[in-house]
């Protein structure tokens, strides 16, 4: 039997991020430069996109570069963005193709000029299609996220827009770089590592994890398989018990 037949289709998590780990020492372990690594796991993005559209899963969420990123080598850095530029223009047709939104979180301003151009290009030009939302993570981090909503709400409140006591967890989420994204059911790692890397603390709270020691580039589509059966055998209680999980589900 194949992977994909092992899911149910009617347990689907909504909204799948991962943190894509593992480029530089896959290119290492074959006597290569960081960069190549970085360059075939573009394959593992789009593996990953297929496989998560093929299933009917609303939301993808990648970790694709990170505020404390931008303090590698200018080198790596350069050809990052290069690659950001180049695999947007070439992943359009699929875009529209298969009816995929392109999102984006993060300090985006930070972005070189044409990285953002072309960004901006191809969330502008797929605004409108609502099969399947890709959320690019980029020049992202997660406390600075949660110090600019701060920042935001503390404003309203200022300026009488807001009162203080009618902050509660949808103000903060409305004010979110993912305002328009439902929360984060699962959470996928790669490269062996078991950390968050301040990626999306918020929106995790009650996410399932899902760590594999697979390296990035060597993510393929039933490496993806593998983790929603995972998540299928959870039992998601968020705060409650087992029995009254049962009950509700009864």
């Amino acid at each position: 039997m194949d992977l994909i037949d092992q899911i149910d289709i009617n347990k689907l998590p909504n909204h799948v991020a991962v943190i894509m780990d593992g480029n530089g020492r896959w290119a290492q372990s074959q006597g290569k430069a960081r960069v190549f690594g970085h360059k075939n796991g573009v394959n593992a993005v789009r593996e990953t996109l297929k496989a998560a559209s093929k299933l009917g899963i609303k939301a993808l969420t990648l970790y694709a570069f990170s505020t404390e990123n931008w303090n590698r080598p200018k080198a790596e850095v350069d050809t990052l963005m290069k690659l950001l530029s180049s695999a947007l223009k070439k992943e359009l047709k699929t875009f529209q193709k298969n009816n995929i939104k392109l999102n984006a979180i993060g300090n985006l301003s930070t972005l070189p000029e044409k990285a953002f151009q072309d960004l901006n290009e191809v969330i502008e030009k797929t605004k409108n299609n609502d099969q399947f939302t890709l959320t690019l993570a980029l020049s992202y981090g997660s406390r600075e996220e949660i110090v600019k909503a701060v920042q935001n709400i503390s404003k309203k409140v200022v300026n009488n827009e807001l009162k203080i006591e009618e902050i509660d967890e949808n103000i903060i989420n409305n004010h979110l770089y993912t305002f328009s994204l439902p929360e984060v059911d699962l959470l996928i790692r790669t490269s062996g590592e078991k950390r968050i890397s301040n990626f999306l603390l918020w929106q995790i709270a009650y996410s399932e994890f899902y760590f594999t020691e697979t390296l990035w580039p060597d993510f393929k589509k039933d490496d993806f398989y593998r983790a929603i059966i995972e998540y299928q055998k959870r039992e998601r209680r968020f705060g409650k018990t087992s029995e009254q999980i049962k009950t509700i589900d009864r």
